[in-house]
């Protein structure tokens, strides 16, 4: 196939280009070049929102737009006079209001979600410009998504906990859902989409069970050989000043994609894989924010209750 990627330099679209390549398709990437690209890819340089006649008259099977926030970022493509069969949006599972019913379903009416803000509305507006203005186009939501090329510090947080043996500060009793999606089973199931061509046109992406907060973290630490020792933080505290997430349990119904793509990474093993990217990409991580430093300075914040574990010798 002729494909074509927003993006292509960093975490999810990088990961994208390099497996559409591996399967011997002919990738282009656009991006501002401001990064090293992925080998074997045709870059554009080209501003997303100023492409200009830069795309005028080519062709592409298929578009997949990995960096579109907005509904500008869509529709600056779309009116570009490029030409392509299908097209696929990475939207976001921010697009549900959190008082929607659990799990949430595609048919649930999407909104704004106080936890997300703007992000979650700007993706909404543009999948709304997608779907009026593109016949063949496919809208996928996952919830967080994790493997290699992370660049956001979430898995590396406690990753440097687990280094450091230090314990692990969670919120309340730890039972907070999330759930996760392996960047491999993303570019598995669009291959899936774009061979099926389904008339389902919107997919909730992601592993059918969510994790606890502690359980996330014992296998962060148990990928480095670690034993956990959590401490349980008062809801006073401001949770995003010590912990990698949102205080936001919530759970999506990927039933519709488990019937075309029955099996998805076991999260235990992508942790692995992941940590096993990060030693050798320290410097990967963006926003690396000061978790450890609030925790330090601020040590009567806290009920300090030891939940379960001890530190696991080397």
């Amino acid at each position: 196939m002729k494909v074509l990627i927003t993006g292509g330099t960093t975490f999810v679209s990088r990961y994208t280009a390099e497996h559409f390549v591996a399967l011997g398709d002919d990738v282009t990437v656009l991006n501002r070049g401001s990064r090293s690209q992925p080998d074997g890819v045709t870059l554009i340089k080209a501003d997303k929102t100023a492409l200009g006649d830069i795309l005028q008259g080519k062709y592409y099977d298929v578009i997949l737009d990995i960096t579109a926030y907005t509904k500008e970022h869509v529709q600056c493509l779309v009116e570009s006079g490029v030409r392509f069969n299908d097209y696929v949006l990475i939207s976001s599972s921010a697009v549900y209001p959190e008082t929607n019913i659990r799990p949430f379903t595609e048919e649930q009416e999407c909104g704004a979600n106080s936890i997300w803000g703007p992000y979650g509305t700007n993706k909404l507006e543009a999948e709304r410009y997608i779907q009026e203005h593109v016949l063949n186009a496919y809208i996928l939501r996952p919830p967080y998504l994790y493997g290699v090329y992370q660049n956001v510090y979430r898995e590396a947080f406690p990753f440097d906990c687990a280094v450091q043996d230090r314990p692990f500060f969670i919120p309340g009793n730890g039972e907070m859902k999330m759930q996760f999606f392996n960047v491999s089973n993303l570019c598995r199931f669009i291959e899936i989409i774009l061979e099926k061509h389904p008339e389902q046109k919107i997919f909730n992406v992601g592993n059918p069970e969510t994790v606890t907060v502690k359980k996330w973290v014992e296998m962060c630490y148990d990928a480095a050989g670690k034993k956990p020792t959590l401490v349980s933080v008062d809801k006073s505290v401001n949770q995003r000043e010590y912990f990698c997430f949102h205080d936001y349990d919530y759970e999506l119904d990927v039933t519709k994609q488990t019937a075309l793509m029955p099996d998805t990474r076991p999260l235990e093993e992508g942790i692995k894989e992941e940590l096993e990217y990060y030693k050798d990409h320290f410097d990967s991580i963006y926003g690396r924010r000061p978790y450890t430093k609030f925790i330090d300075e601020n040590p009567v914040s806290y009920k300090l209750k030891r939940v379960s574990g001890t530190i696991k010798s080397f």
